[in-house]
């Protein structure tokens, strides 16, 4: 709990980006500072003032660390400045009509105890509270979203076809997996762990599972779990596991760029050899940013709540408790520390 200041100011604890990132990341990159913010916005303003609860930790943001050499999809954060991210939240005060006091969000937020957000374009209110608020951090938030415009929006995936994908313990992956045997797909999914591996099988319903780390030739690897070739390839890795799987796709494979995380703490990202598949075999492959779909939103949701309401879907959550566990588990992403969606709790639960 943060402690008072004066005057209906509180003392608001931060993570802060230290200064551009080269290579993988350091829990000293994020150090923390304590500021102080008013519970009350300034008359007129048109801002929403949040309490933090949750935090996310995703692969994206290590690009936000590095410094901007071209232009890219999102900035760069700011060294000196809080750490951004998504989150979930209750609204303390409001200068926007759409949003209210006591209000429950989530959307892109500050690492830090409270923030005041500017931007409401994505901030989401949250309507079905009968579910763990954690939740919107993942399944019913940005990255259940990413699931399923990449899996039925990209890949328009068929009964019966076969489906690979990587970093299938994660936020998104373990949800693909779920959404393709709903469909009646194939699925097989790569992990780093004998423990990830087990998850995916035992609780998540994939039909196979391996651990790449294990795998000394990963062509060979596809071939044994698909011997007649992949027809939709979920991809969350890149490097050697992209250039294992376009030599396993079969004609008009659909593979959906969601994620390259092998490559984001490489100041050289690794070359990628069989891309003549994408013609001899005529793939689509096609990359996709969440944020253009948020139009569908309601649409995954009324899908997806269900399907967790009635134990068709699960999921599973890796939660640090308190936001100086931050810096230490987003780094923790980068080696495959966590099981399942990492996340921080703001106040120890």
């Amino acid at each position: 709990m943060a402690g008072n200041v004066d005057g209906g100011e509180v003392r608001n604890k931060q993570v802060l980006l230290k200064d551009f990132v080269s290579g993988f990341p350091n829990e000293s990159d994020m150090p923390f500072s304590t500021s102080s913010v008013s519970l009350k916005l300034p008359e007129g303003s048109n801002d929403v003032l949040v309490k933090n609860l949750y935090l996310s930790c995703d692969p994206y943001m290590r690009n936000r660390m590095s410094k901007p050499l071209r232009p890219s999809y999102v900035d760069s954060f700011q060294p000196g400045s809080p750490i951004i991210g998504l989150g979930v939240s209750k609204v303390i005060d409001s200068g926007n009509q759409n949003f209210r006091e006591g209000d429950l969000v989530w959307g892109m937020t500050g690492w830090e105890e409270y923030s005041v957000i500017s931007s409401t374009e994505s901030l989401f209110k949250i309507q079905h509270t009968d579910l763990p608020l954690s939740y919107y951090t993942g399944i019913l938030g940005m990255p259940g979203l990413t699931a399923y415009v990449g899996f039925y929006e990209i890949c328009a995936p068929k009964k019966g076809e076969t489906v690979f994908v990587s970093a299938a313990s994660g936020a998104v992956g373990q949800l693909v997996g779920q959404f393709a045997k709903l469909m009646g797909c194939y699925v097989v999914g790569s992990a780093g762990s004998k423990e990830k591996v087990d998850l995916l099988k035992s609780k998540f319903g994939f039909d196979e599972a391996f651990n790449y780390k294990e795998e000394a030739d990963l062509d060979a690897s596809l071939k044994r779990y698909f011997p007649e070739g992949i027809d939709i390839y979920f991809e969350n890795v890149g490097g050697n596991m992209l250039d294992a799987a376009l030599l396993n796709m079969r004609v008009h494979g659909r593979i959906a760029m969601c994620g390259l995380i092998s490559q984001y703490n490489l100041d050289k990202h690794e070359g990628v050899h069989n891309l003549f598949n994408l013609v001899s075999k005529r793939i689509r492959m096609e990359g996709f940013l969440v944020h253009d779909h948020y139009h569908l939103y309601p649409k995954f949701i009324e899908m997806v709540i269900p399907q967790i309401k009635q134990g068709k879907i699960v999921y599973v959550e890796d939660i640090a408790q308190g936001l100086e566990s931050g810096p230490s588990a987003l780094v923790g992403l980068f080696s495959g520390r966590n099981v399942g969606k990492q996340l921080i709790a703001v106040a120890p639960q």
